[in-house]
């Protein structure tokens, strides 16, 4: 584990290429939320980053963010789910998380709204953009259908994708620019905000602000490599 003052710098290196990529996409300042994607991270580096101001953190594990915010109940922490969610695991899901981003079947919805039918538990429809057998998330072309399925069980805010592994941030541009253009569509015809589009890690955040990102998920740039 890094030391808190490390946690500290590295955090507002992150924010100040957070900030230069809003100004220069042209965008409010408070239009990107950064989540921390702290799987594997122990409490001690949560609360490093929480003390530097860090209030949202990412998690892919229910279990793991189970224990990690009954360390951490002192803190006023925003946990979002960013791995994949199994069936068994929806009731802990709903007691743990504030939202979460890896919807992308109806038999999900059904069991967030039979254990939270009001207020409708917030999630994101993830969107497998390559249609990646490796990786969780509906096909583009079946997200409309899906969006309507389960727009009377859960708040739908909008989307996130993990486009396929590059060693090129610019090779992400395209499908970060794909889900913001599906995002448009899928708009239109539902009729929801869908306000929400979280795309952008660690190697390719930048440019997955300019091309329309509200939340990033970034771990390496701020805990250090695993």
């Amino acid at each position: 584990m890094l030391t808190a003052s490390d946690i500290n710098d590295r955090l507002e290196q992150v924010r100040g290429r957070i900030a230069d990529a809003v100004r220069r996409a042209g965008r409010e300042s408070e239009s990107v939320r950064l989540v921390l994607a702290s799987k594997t991270q122990p409490p001690a580096a949560v609360a490093a980053a929480f003390a530097a101001g860090a209030r949202d953190f990412g998690e892919n594990y229910v279990q793991e963010a189970i224990t990690k915010r009954s360390a951490l109940a002192q803190h006023d922490i925003r946990w979002h789910l960013i791995g994949r969610l199994q069936t068994n695991k929806v009731r802990a899901a709903v007691e743990t998380f504030d939202l979460i981003q890896t919807l992308d079947n109806q038999r999900l919805a059904a069991a967030l709204f039979r254990l939270r039918p009001s207020p409708p538990m917030p999630v994101l429809v993830e969107i497998n953009l390559a249609g990646e057998a490796s990786k969780s998330g509906i096909e583009p072309k079946g997200a409309e259908a899906l969006i309507n399925l389960v727009r009377n069980q859960v708040d739908v805010q909008g989307l996130m994708a993990i486009p396929p592994a590059t060693a090129a941030p610019e090779a992400s541009r395209p499908f970060f620019r794909e889900l913001r253009k599906l995002r448009d569509r899928l708009a239109a015809a539902t009729g929801l905000a869908l306000s929400e589009l979280s795309m952008g890690m660690t190697d390719d955040f930048v440019v997955a602000i300019l091309e329309g990102a509200t939340i990033v998920r970034v771990g390496r740039a701020v805990f250090g490599e695993r």
